[in-house]
């Protein structure tokens, strides 16, 4: 449904609106992007863990890196009066989500126990994430 409602507003944009847009609608679809993608990998026949644990791990350190930069993007868009509550959901959920994705990376690598288990914590913040912000 974003796909349908970006694509029929698109013609009627603001400049403002076109901020709004990127500060808000763009990462819920990257949010949604890195959850396919995180259970491509996952689902994919490995000979070991460790390609999986540098793919999610990557995956989470630059998921975390683009999440600093929209928290900056949705400060910069002064249109709409967030509470705390959104603006955890909309910057701190997805921010841990990638924090979590890079410790069972890297537990991947390492071979601990607790990786399946921050992986998918990962998954579900991220999804949980998406789905709040959509």
């Amino acid at each position: 449904m974003l796909f349908v409602s970006i694509t029929v507003g698109s013609g009627s944009s603001t400049p403002q609106g076109i901020k709004g847009t990127r500060a808000f609608l763009t990462p819920t679809l990257t949010l949604f992007g890195a959850v396919l993608f995180q259970s491509l990998v996952a689902l994919a026949p490995w000979p070991s863990a460790w390609p999986v644990g540098i793919i999610l791990g990557l995956c989470g350190l630059a998921g975390f890196v683009n999440q600093v930069y929209v928290i900056f993007k949705q400060v910069e868009v002064d249109m709409a009066l967030l509470d705390w509550l959104d603006w955890a959901l909309f910057s701190a959920v997805p921010a841990l989500g990638y924090a979590s994705l890079i410790a069972g990376g890297a537990g991947l690598i390492a071979e601990k126990s607790f990786a399946p288990y921050a992986i998918a914590g990962a998954v579900t913040l991220l999804l949980f994430a998406g789905l709040f912000s959509a």
